[in-house]
């Protein structure tokens, strides 16, 4: 009773396990209980190869004795050998021209019933194609040899692969095919034994050459069969490594050379990633296919053939890198385009200034009326609050306190107090610039309506000259000229104009002498003569008012008095007036104390009168001027400009001017680049293609890369240097900010980036022994000049933003070494801990470093090296891959990441120049 008990549970079982039959080698499970098989296998689970016979025989060929799904068998030459006309591990690939018809007819076959009603006359002979190329479907086999996998499996191995084109064409579909047509099935084998099997679908054939054929197909998959060499019974179980290959697969295969044999290459990503791009490549190859003569004879068959030359398809990456670069070009194009529209429109608006006459400028007269300046004394959430009566009465400080005024027309007024007292607040309310505090009061510009029904044009002289140093006097004159004057005066007339300037202000002797600096070699013009240029520059565009801040100020008793005569001269038309006559040239006088206006009226001995009525007379021969300083002691609209076409012009001819007479810095970029380049190079020279050599490659350009981020700090301190003078000639409206920023970046990135990165660059690619195709090379500077570009307007971002150099410089440094760390070299990507790990997504030099070194191992370099006695030739993707985590596929990829950090880092600096880097008082 208790062995029928157990019997029942046993035959339940084994029911079960008939019902479900697993199928190995892909066959299809028929009725539940049954596999169709692939030709060449046979069985119960289509585990045991055939051995011997063709393929016409089907079920009736012999099978390898004891092969089952837990034994395998052995179909070696030795054991199984292939009847005559018939190769191949398996015999399944035909060679001789007469043994597909010979064995079709011996296996009962009748090949007039393979013609259709519609194919009438065609030959019905079938013949081997023995090509690359399929017609049908073709069997191939191939020798694997490689000094990778024979370091570990010394014995053969081969690679059968049937490749199904088109089913209908085939004599016996069950026999010489397998699969829907597109499809692609192989097995691998090691000492005769199968290792693994793979199939694929949705495959086309292309035909490039005289015979060659490559596949492309997708939905790859393969199964490790357990028990064999590859899979657990060898040194090396690589049954996770086969069992997930996937995704898209490729078999290209040469022409046949005079052997009757081709080379092909097995591709596939994990493949290609270990092996190379070529991926496991294939020797010694022979083809044979059972076809109609008929369907050669008419070229049937070759639907789903290409016959492209076997070129491949630009891919995703290369079409989307190709449209942002068009996109870039299109954009540049259609500016330049605008500009020089809006420049012809404008000037052929008006009659230009000569013909304008003189009654257009001038004739405003300023007037203020209880003009008030406070400034929040806790700046921070009070300072932003918008209404005043939010905050307590001891917040505020008053700098001006209701200040009333008025200078006519051709008038000079002169502000006069005690440090302190609030000109130079008054005089900048008075000329419409930001402010930090809280202005209240009115500033109008009363004019004669009938004769110039427009806004006065604002001229303004800070009180440090903020002049470029390498421009001669009449250069930084015409330069302003050019940009204030509008479009339609001509270029003549705007000479004409700068000089009558010169002449009136009495620079015509130093015209072409360098303006210079405070630096012992930059030394130029004398400082009154500077702060002249200072006021040359706003007079020639013609101002209707001109305000300035201190004009003597830091100048000589002599140098003053010449300042302050030119000024008399220009408001008044007469000649240059004696020192001593400083004070007596002012029309009008205010005098303030504590930011209140002690006197407002004519100028001369008036003031003293009326504070000797008051109590407080000049004592004889004091000077008032010294006497009314003693008692102290107790907006305009956008004036009309340049277009931007025209700003750029002249801003690219004042930059070329200054570059070409100071070269220091451009010659000391490119002399330390080609040391460094020659540096490089011999360190790392002629590096080879073992793992230590590959290593010092990656080294080699990550050196680069982080060469280039530290040399780029040279481009923060051209910013900070020139960051003064650009904000006073914005104030001024010389220009506006894109102008200048794209003129200084073509300027800084040209000169001293792009040339000393290709000097550099150069030198070192071709010493180290990169890869040698020249595609590679400009690869290799395209990702170069796109980093110095990123880090170029990264540091132009610090410039601007921090107007503290030596914060921004150690912010600029700190930057470098974050990137260096995050880059892959330093630190394997993958093994960064998941809270920091994000950090690499914001590093420029990690996509730079990728690219490069993508670029290298994607030129076919192979890791040839010896590890403990054994040969190892690898593809160098997988070493990088193990060493540094990068992706061989990725160069695209990086690609457009670092357009996309430079258009946003370009974006990032025009939005901080637009909105934060201006003129605040």
């Amino acid at each position: 009773m208790t062995g029928n008990l157990w019997t029942i549970p046993w035959l339940l079982l084994a029911a079960s396990a008939r019902a479900q039959i697993a199928c190995e080698n892909y066959g299809v499970t028929v009725n539940s209980s049954a596999c169709a098989c692939p030709p060449g296998f046979g069985g119960a689970t289509c585990s045991a190869p055939a051995c011997g016979g063709d393929i016409f025989q089907s079920t009736q060929r012999s099978l390898v004795s004891g092969a089952s799904a837990t034994s395998l068998g052995n179909v070696s030459s030795s054991t199984c050998p292939c009847p005559a006309g018939w190769t191949g591990t398996g015999c399944n690939v035909c060679q001789a021209p007469t043994v597909c018809q010979t064995s079709f007819t011996s296996a009962g076959g009748n090949a007039s019933s393979l013609i259709n009603s519609d194919q009438t006359g065609l030959n019905d002979t079938l013949t081997c194609n023995t090509a690359p190329k399929v017609w049908a479907a073709g069997e191939m086999s191939c020798d694997v040899i490689n000094p990778t996998l024979q370091g570990v499996f010394p014995l053969s191995s081969t690679l059968t692969i049937l490749r199904t084109l088109n089913t209908s064409l085939t004599p016996q579909p069950n026999s010489t095919s397998f699969g829907p047509s597109g499809s692609v099935y192989a097995q691998l084998w090691y000492d005769g034994v199968e290792q693994f099997y793979c199939a694929a679908s949705g495959c086309t054939q292309s035909v490039s050459g005289a015979s060659g054929a490559t596949w492309s197909c997708s939905g790859l998959q393969c199964t490790c069969r357990p028990g064999a060499a590859f899979c657990g019974r060898g040194n090396l179980n690589l049954t996770a490594v086969i069992n997930g290959l996937d995704g898209d697969l490729t078999i290209a295969c040469d022409s046949l050379a005079a052997n009757g044999t081709a080379s092909c290459s097995f591709q596939q990503s994990v493949l290609q990633g270990i092996f190379g791009s070529s991926g496991l490549s294939l020797s010694g190859c022979t083809f044979g296919e059972c076809v109609l003569q008929g369907v050669i004879d008419t070229g049937n068959g070759t639907s789903n053939n290409s016959n492209s030359g076997g070129g491949n398809s630009l891919s995703g990456g290369v079409i989307a890198g190709l449209a942002v670069v068009g996109g870039l070009v299109v954009l540049a194009l259609l500016g330049f385009f605008i500009g020089w529209w809006s420049r012809r429109k404008q000037r052929l608006r008006g009659a230009g200034f000569l013909g304008e006459g003189k009654g257009r400028h001038g004739g405003f007269a300023v007037e203020w009326s209880d003009v008030s300046y406070v400034v929040p004394q806790s700046y921070g959430s009070k300072a932003w609050i918008g209404s005043r009566g939010s905050r307590g009465p001891g917040d505020d400080k008053t700098i001006l306190d209701g200040i009333s005024g008025r200078v006519e027309p051709g008038q000079l007024l002169g502000v006069l107090g005690p440090s302190g007292a609030g000109k130079t607040t008054l005089i900048e309310i008075l000329a419409n610039k930001s402010k930090s505090g809280y202005t209240s009061g009115s500033v109008r510009f009363p004019g004669d309506p009938s004769r110039d029904p427009r806004t006065p044009r604002i001229g303004f002289v800070p009180q440090q000259d903020f002049l470029p140093v390498m421009l001669t006097v009449y250069e930084a004159l015409l330069f302003a000229a050019r940009l204030r004057l509008p479009e339609y005066v001509t270029d003549a007339e705007k000479r004409q104009r700068v000089e009558d300037v010169l002449e009136q202000l009495g620079l015509t002797h130093v015209r072409d002498a360098r303006i210079g600096g405070q630096s012992s070699h930059s030394r130029g013009i004398s400082g009154g003569e500077m702060r002249r240029v200072s006021i040359g520059v706003e007079l020639v565009a013609s101002p209707d008012v001109l305000i300035l801040d201190e004009p003597t100020s830091g100048l000589d008793s002599v140098s003053a008095a010449k300042v302050t005569a030119v000024l008399h001269a220009v408001a008044h038309d007469t000649e240059t007036l004696r020192p001593s006559q400083i004070y007596r040239i002012f029309d009008r006088i205010v005098l303030l104390a504590g930011g209140r206006a002690l006197y407002e009226g004519p100028g001369g001995f008036a003031p003293a009168d009326h504070f000797a009525a008051q109590g407080s007379p000049c004592a004889p021969g004091y000077n008032v001027a010294d006497h009314l300083l003693d008692l102290a002691h107790a907006p305009p609209a956008q004036r009309e400009r340049s277009c931007v076409l025209t700003q750029l012009e002249v801003l690219a001819g004042r930059e070329w001017k200054v570059l070409r007479r100071d070269k220091t810095f451009f010659l000391a970029h490119i002399i330390i680049s080609a040391l460094l380049g020659v540096f490089c190079g011999g360190l790392y020279w002629q590096t080879g293609d073992s793992i230590a050599g590959f290593q010092s490659r990656v080294g080699c350009l990550f050196f680069l890369g982080s060469l280039i981020a530290f040399s780029s700090l040279s481009a923060l301190y051209n910013v900070l240097e020139t960051r003064a003078l650009f904000v006073r000639e914005r104030s001024n409206s010389y220009y506006s900010p894109i102008a200048w920023l794209l003129v200084r970046f073509v300027f800084d990135v040209v000169p001293l980036r792009i040339i000393p990165t290709i000097v550099i660059s150069t030198i070192t690619y071709w010493m180290t022994g990169l890869a040698p195709h020249p595609a590679n090379f400009f690869k290799f500077l395209l990702i170069l000049v796109l980093y110095t570009m990123c880090m170029t307007l990264f540091n132009f971002l610090l410039g601007t933003t921090i107007p503290d150099g030596g914060l921004a410089l150690l912010l600029s440094a700190l930057s470098a070494l974050y990137q260096m760390t995050f880059a892959g070299f330093f630190v394997h990507l993958n093994s960064i801990p998941q809270v920091l790990r994000w950090l690499q997504w914001l590093c420029p030099l990690k996509y730079t470093l990728e690219a490069l070194s993508v670029n290298e191992v994607n030129a076919g370099l192979q890791i040839r090296d010896t590890l403990q006695g054994v040969p190892v030739s690898v593809s160098a993707s997988l070493i990088m891959h193990l060493l540094f985590g990068f992706d061989s596929n990725n160069y695209y990829r990086d690609v457009l990441v670092l357009f996309a950090f430079n258009a946003g880092l370009g974006a990032s600096v025009v939005m901080v120049v637009w909105i934060w880097v201006r003129e605040t008082r």
